[in-house]
């Protein structure tokens, strides 16, 4: 079964949602990924938001820009949680779509990463699924020790060759 849909409003938004998959890949964790316009197909939106419980989701992962009411409107109809990803826009440079997803109302909440956080919304969905998932959560402790590795090894390199030959 499913465990996390993506939607996203337009596939303009792809480039970010691309790497939310990508993490949820790496985990071996099962999605489906959807465009569905809340604005454009309601009826489809109320369709997809409706039945993700029955297809077995335990978190969606949902990206919008501008108005971004994607997001909100899947918090209000699936019972478990939403990550909302607020896309960069030439117009306010993401913050309308960050304002927009981070400011619902009280009862409807929607965690919300950074703007074109794609990477984190999918981390975020890996670390709610470990919550009841002994293996998932010791994958997640691993990927957290191959970032700290990098970053040592990273360290090293600087103090070998010293900053100005970095």
């Amino acid at each position: 079964m499913t465990q996390v849909g993506i939607v996203m409003g337009s596939d303009s938004d792809m480039p970010v949602m691309r790497k939310a998959a990508e993490i949820l890949d790496e985990f071996g964790i099962s999605y489906e990924m959807n465009i569905i316009s809340a604005h454009r197909e309601p009826e489809e939106f109320f369709e997809y938001a409706k039945g993700a419980e029955a297809k077995g989701y335990k978190v969606i992962i949902a990206g919008a820009g501008m108005a971004a009411h994607l997001p909100g409107m899947c918090a209000a109809i699936f019972p478990m949680p939403v990550i909302g990803i607020p896309m960069h826009t030439t117009s306010l440079g993401g913050r309308d779509s960050l304002y927009s997803i981070v400011q619902m109302p009280t009862g409807i909440p929607v965690a919300t990463v950074a703007i074109n956080g794609g990477a984190n919304a999918g981390l975020l969905a890996v670390k709610i699924l470990a919550t009841s998932d002994d293996a998932l959560l010791g994958k997640l402790k691993d990927y957290s020790e191959k970032l700290k590795s990098a970053v040592v090894e990273k360290d090293a390199h600087l103090q070998e060759v010293g900053y100005k030959n970095y």
